[in-house]
């Protein structure tokens, strides 16, 4: 699991509680990057980019199949974790 510096960036500015239920669906993503119990679903117009929700809080990443890499590249609240993808 990577972070991009703008999402881990995010990530510590969260408050510490979603912080950790995001750190519980990550912990499942890097295991299952495509799991059905993290409702994942693929950008529109993004083939490469996935992403899960946590409560009203985004988790855009994608997946480097070649060495099996989840790397994180926004995490956000829903209304504005898109702009700027």
């Amino acid at each position: 699991m990577r972070f991009v510096r703008s999402a881990q960036k995010e990530f510590e500015h969260l408050p510490a509680k979603l912080r950790n239920k995001i750190t519980e669906a990550l912990s499942l993503l890097s295991r299952h990057p495509y799991s059905e119990l993290l409702n994942v679903k693929r950008l529109k117009g993004m083939n490469h980019l996935f992403r899960i929700r946590v409560g009203d809080h985004r988790v855009v990443y994608e997946v480097r199949d070649d060495v099996l890499i989840v790397v994180v590249i926004k995490i956000g609240h829903r209304s504005d974790v898109y702009k700027r993808l």
